[in-house]
């Protein structure tokens, strides 16, 4: 199979996501393209598209939260939003793009995309099979309008909002979000610390803002490293956050137990060797911990989506969470050291992991194409759990 596969760089779940598409998609031997379809009109629409989305949701949380409630109270599957009308100014690019190169199917794992090739549907202009993957908790904003062939949940227990919304019941795909494949591999923690230098005999702490560093991060990691343990372990990764970055380093440069860096491809490393992971409730970095089975306290949710994913991990014990800093690292200190509550969290996770996510999505694009050997489970499972 020729698969495209797009995505949008607002923020770096979505992004992450097509990444594990395409490493599974190349693992089997496909061949597979990654765009970001706004740089079909040039790089500085892309990074206008991008750094508009990324400043709002980082420095205007409150009004980035407005605009969701705002999205969701408009949208509705019986008309188009403004949304759907600003990214069908796109089509003519896309149109021209898949008349230069021929695929089998399209993967988007973003809102933007999928608003483009329903679009194209509408004006009934060619374009391949599209399936768009869901990367949050919930149904976004916009997505019962798009018309795409096949739509993947993050879980089962989504479906029913999904339909609720107008997503047609006969197009989901509960297969889960899509993760790399270092990610669905469980960990020999042992090993992990060891490659880390970390001492194996003590408790990582893991503490994560996304790739944007969003988050008061100086603050949580001042009020966490006064409770941590004599030799107790704490991994801090700032994300694309280059002034939190510098100062973390400078503050804790003569402590030995924090270890401080910045953007990472290295991440499910980083996992395998945490025993705790604090991090905001982006949909790929709890998919990524829940799949590795790593116990999660939630911290600062951007107001929209990822209020959902915590609410949706919290309500189902796969993950503890608050509103405020000292109850968050409470609760982090009490995963480390009861073992019947990390026990129980663990355990839970991995009745709601999905690990073979990727997979699954390859075979859900052999069968719809008919390019390669069918899944015949993907069916009924996706009957059973609908």
């Amino acid at each position: 199979m020729k698969i495209l596969i797009l995505s949008c760089s607002t923020g770096g779940g979505h992004n992450a996501a097509a990444k594990a598409v395409k490493e599974r998609l190349e693992y089997e031997g496909h061949e597979a393209v990654m765009l970001d379809p706004f740089l079909l009109s040039g790089e500085r629409t892309a990074a206008m598209v991008g750094n508009c989305y990324i400043n709002i949701a980082k420095y205007l949380p409150n009004f980035f939260g407005f605009l969701y409630r705002l999205g969701s109270a408009v949208s509705s599957s019986r008309h188009k939003s403004p949304v759907y009308y600003a990214n069908s100014l796109m089509v003519k690019h896309l149109k021209n793009y898949l008349a230069e190169h021929k695929f089998d199917a399209i993967v988007t794992t973003h809102l933007y995309p999928a608003e483009m090739i329903t679009c194209m549907k509408r004006r009934k202009l060619e374009v391949p099979p599209s399936v768009a993957v869901a990367t949050d908790y919930t149904c976004i904003p916009f997505w019962e309008e798009t018309e795409c062939d096949c739509y993947i949940l993050p879980h089962q227990e989504l479906a029913e909002e999904n339909i609720a919304r107008g997503v047609p019941s006969d197009k989901l795909y509960p297969l889960g979000i899509p993760v790399g494949m270092t990610f669905s591999a469980q960990p020999d923690k042992r090993r992990a610390k060891a490659k880390l230098h970390l001492p194996s005999d003590k408790p990582v702490f893991l503490v994560m803002s996304g790739s944007m560093g969003f988050g008061k991060m100086h603050l949580f990691v001042f009020e966490l490293t006064r409770k941590l343990a004599e030799g107790e372990q704490l991994i801090i990764i700032c994300g694309n956050n280059r002034k939190m970055y510098r100062i973390l380093k400078r503050t804790y440069k003569r402590n030995e137990n924090v270890h401080i860096t910045g953007y990472t491809d290295h991440v499910s490393k980083y996992m395998d060797a945490s025993d705790i992971i604090f991090t905001k409730p982006g949909g790929l970095t709890s998919t990524e911990a829940l799949v590795k089975n790593i116990p999660i306290v939630h911290t600062a949710a951007i107001p929209g989506c990822e209020t959902f994913n915590r609410d949706f991990f919290v309500s189902r014990g796969l993950s503890l969470a608050s509103g405020h800093v000292h109850t968050q690292i409470s609760q982090g200190i009490t995963l480390v050291k009861n073992e019947e509550i990390r026990q129980a969290m663990i355990s839970t996770q991995k009745k709601y992991a999905c690990p073979n996510a990727s997979a699954d999505l390859v075979q859900l694009l052999a069968q719809i194409t008919g390019k390669d050997s069918v899944n015949q489970n993907n069916q009924s499972r996706k009957e059973e759990s609908l």
